[in-house]
């Protein structure tokens, strides 16, 4: 099995991109760690559909989490927009902390998706660089501190149900999925 990098996921060596920004680690050097984890035999956790995949590696680097608890010491720090990840999206109302150092991550929550579903969604935005040449591609990666999915995002979840022209990918909101993240994301926010 082939892992690969999308143009997608190097948002996450960008500054002021919302979410995880790696530090200490080239592009190159995460691939090659997750073919080796995968190699040695770690997991292919299952995501929220089934071309969706999690793969937990340990942070050597100073990356910090994408994302902390909302504090009445930090809540002054939340920021809300409407923002899209990429031309052609649709922007979406989205909250985050700015001039929040998070802590430091002990894991890094590795999102793969399937080659079929990359082609799918390439379909849909085709300067975004295509296919990468890999069973299953890295589109995104979260810093955490447990090795633990954290919930998606209702907002991401709602995109998602609006389709790969929208920038999702066509799954339906699952219910109980939904809520669970509502939880969550209304104790936390993400980090920029």
């Amino acid at each position: 099995m082939k892992i690969a990098i999308t143009t997608f996921a190097l948002r996450n060596w960008e500054p002021g991109s919302s979410g995880t920004l790696i530090e200490g680690i080239a592009p190159e050097e995460l691939v090659a760690q997750c073919q080796r984890a995968v190699e040695a035999g770690a997991p292919l956790i299952d995501g929220y559909a089934p071309f969706c995949k999690h793969l937990f590696l340990n942070n050597r680097t100073p990356t910090r989490c994408g994302f902390a608890a909302i504090t009445d010491d930090n809540r002054n720090l939340l920021r809300s927009g409407y923002l899209r990840r990429r031309e052609g999206e649709l922007a979406v109302l989205e909250r985050w902390f700015e001039g929040l150092a998070a802590p430091v991550a002990n894991h890094f929550d590795v999102i793969l998706y399937s080659r079929a579903q990359l082609a799918k969604e390439a379909a849909e935005f085709p300067d975004d660089g295509g296919v990468p040449d890999g069973d299953w591609g890295i589109v995104s990666i979260i810093g955490t501190l447990e090795a633990a999915e954290p919930p998606m995002p209702p907002i991401t979840q709602l995109r998602n149900a609006l389709g790969r022209d929208q920038g999702g990918s066509g799954v339906a909101i699952d219910p109980e999925r939904y809520e669970k993240a509502v939880a969550f994301w209304d104790r936390h926010a993400a980090v920029r």
